[in-house]
């Protein structure tokens, strides 16, 4: 792993925009984009797909083996999540893969054996990576971490407009719920649970505009 080029790690809860933001920042600074969530959505899309059962550990991690996993911006505008080649961004954006991921991600042996391959992304320029883990556990040397959180009753508004934009049913109260659920599962986990990071800067954007969380977060660099 090249040590020194620059990292930016985005960590938070489910639903605080840390994808939004960081792919915004990534492409004002100009450099490479990991969206580490994707990854475990991608292996839990991989696992339906192969008829994997979710609870077998030792089938998950020989899985992991056999994806490749790509982020690239498009002519379109857009970033693409490329799974073996193939374009899955929209299926990753479902409740039931969301939700799956969320439960294979408490497993130590999958989260080491992504571990390498999230740390393959950190190339030149520069690297902006978001997650849960990102600068407590893949990469702790990062130059900059952030760690970006709103209120659950925030979140789940968000995720809940995104839905009904999708046409996709859903009741707001269930949302905040599974916000919730999810938190707890992935504060509580016994590997890597999600903390905030040694040094990083606290940013609570449940009253901001994506714009000011980017502005925020580019001072970030500036300041540092």
């Amino acid at each position: 792993m090249n040590y020194s080029t620059p990292v930016l790690t985005i960590d938070g809860p489910s639903g605080s925009g840390k994808g939004s933001i960081s792919k915004r920042v990534a492409e004002r600074l100009g450099w490479h984009y990991l969206d580490s969530g994707a990854l475990y959505r991608a292996l839990g899309l991989a696992a339906i797909k192969n008829h994997i059962d979710i609870k077998d550990e030792k089938a998950l991690v020989t899985l992991v083996r056999q994806i490749d996993l790509e982020f690239k911006k498009t002519e379109q505008g857009y970033w693409a999540v490329l799974l073996n080649g193939e374009a899955i961004q929209d299926q990753l954006q479902t409740e039931e893969v969301g939700e799956i991921a969320s439960k294979i991600a408490v497993f130590k042996e999958v989260r080491q054996s992504l571990l390498a391959k999230q740390q393959s992304f950190r190339k030149k320029p520069g690297l902006v990576a978001d997650g849960r883990d990102m600068g407590s556990v893949v990469f702790p040397d990062a130059q900059y971490k952030v760690y970006l959180t709103a209120s659950a009753e925030e979140r789940g508004k968000r995720r809940y407009k995104q839905l009904i934009e999708k046409g996709i049913n859903a009741n707001l109260k269930d949302v905040i719920q599974d916000i919730e659920q999810r938190d707890e599962r992935d504060q509580n986990r016994a590997f890597s649970p999600l903390v905030i990071p040694e040094g990083a800067d606290y940013i609570d954007s449940s009253n901001d505009t994506v714009d000011e969380v980017v502005h925020h977060v580019l001072n970030v660099l500036k300041n540092t």
